[in-house]
C-alpha cells in the first residue's frame, strides 16, 4: 500500500507573525504536487514547517505520514521516516565532503536504529551505488569528493540536491525552488534528473515560481497559496494560466485571502515577477 502524507489546517508563524493560516494538502506516493503562489506567501515556510526548521512555530494543525504524527519528532527523524527537502539555498558544509556526507545520511536512513560510531554502509557497497547514480544522473563523479556546497556553482548544488534525493529514496520528496537561479540548460539538466527519480514509490512537492521546472515534471495537481492558505487546486492548466497571466485573477477570485495577503506584507507585490 501506498503512504500518504496528509496536511490538515496547518498554521505556522515566524517571530510571533503568522504566516500559514490553514493549510490542508495531502500527497500520495506516486503523486506529483506543484505549489505555487505570490512571492512571501509561505511556500518556504510550508517546506521548513513540514522539516521541523526551530525558527518556525506550529500554532494548530496536523502533519501525518499514514498516522504518524510527523510533528512531534526531530528533523533526523522525520528523515527516517521518509520526509526529504531539497533547500532552495542550499547551505556549504566545509571539510565534509559529499560523499562522506551521503554515505552517512543513506546508512542513517536505511538503519533508522544505528547510534554515532556504529558501522557505516560498507564502503565497497556504498561507492559502487554513488557512481551508479551519478553516471544515471550525468553528474560528474569528481564532484563527490569536494567538500559539501563549498564553492559549487548554483547548477551544482541543484545537482548535489537531486543526487541526495536519488540515494535516500525518501517517501515523500519537497522541492523547494530546485530552479531558482538557473540557466535555461541547468533547470534542463536538473528536471530531467527529477523526472528520472519520481515513481510508484516516491510522492513529490514541487515548489516553484516557474512553469519551467513543471514542463520536464508534469504535475498531477497544481495549487496555488494566497493568503497564507491553499485557495485553488487544479491541474497542469493552472500552472500555465499563472505563469501566462501572474496572480491577478486568483487574488480576484478570493478577495478574503488577497486582503490577508496585503496585511502581511503590503510591498510584497512590488517585488513579485511580472507575468509573462
Amino acid at each position: 500500500m501506498s503512504k500518504t502524507l496528509k496536511i490538515e489546517d496547518l498554521h505556522v508563524s515566524v517571530e510571533g507573525k503568522p504566516i500559514l493560516k490553514g493549510v490542508n494538502l495531502t500527497i500520495r506516493q506516486g503523486e506529483g504536487h506543484a505549489l505555487m503562489g505570490p512571492n512571501g506567501s509561505g511556500k518556504s515556510t510550508l517546506a521548513y514547517a513540514l522539516m521541523g526548521h526551530p525558527n518556525y512555530t506550529i500554532d494548530r494543525g496536523a502533519v501525518t505520514i499514514d498516522g504518524l504524527n510527523v510533528l512531534e519528532l526531530e528533523p533526523d527523524q522525520r528523515a527516517k521516516a521518509g520526509l526529504f527537502l531539497a533547500f532552495q539555498y542550499p547551505t556549504a558544509i566545509p571539510g565534509v565532503t559529499l560523499a562522506n556526507f551521503l554515505r552517512h545520511a543513506v546508512t542513517n536512513v536505511r538503519n533508522p536504529t544505528r547510534k554515532e560510531g556504529e558501522e557505516l554502509i560498507p564502503m565497497r557497497q556504498f561507492r559502487k551505488e554513488l557512481n551508479e547514480h551519478m553516471e544515471s544522473l550525468g553528474f560528474d563523479t569528481a564532484l563527490a569528493r569536494r567538500y559539501l556546497n563549498e564553492g559549487f556553482s548554483g547548477g551544482e548544488k541543484k545537482r548535489a540536491e537531486i543526487l541526495q534525493l536519488s540515494m535516500l529514496r525518501p517517501s515523500f520528496a519537497i522541492l523547494d525552488e530546485t530552479d531558482s537561479g538557473l540557466d535555461s540548460d541547468a533547470v534542463r539538466v536538473v528536471s530531467e534528473g527529477i523526472a528520472r527519480l519520481v515513481g510508484p514509490d516516491m510522492g513529490v512537492l514541487v515548489i516553484t515560481h516557474h512553469e519551467r521546472l513543471l514542463e520536464y515534471n508534469k504535475p498531477h495537481f497544481v495549487h496555488v497559496l494566497l493568503g497564507g492558505r491553499v485557495v485553488e487546486t487544479g491541474g497542469g492548466e493552472l500552472a500555465h494560466d499563472v505563469h501566462a497571466h501572474g496572480y491577478a485573477k486568483i487574488r480576484e477570485k478570493y478577495p478574503e485571502a488577497a486582503a490577508e495577503e496585503e496585511e502581511m506584507d503590503p510591498k510584497r507585490r512590488e517585488l513579485e515577477p511580472a507575468a509573462r
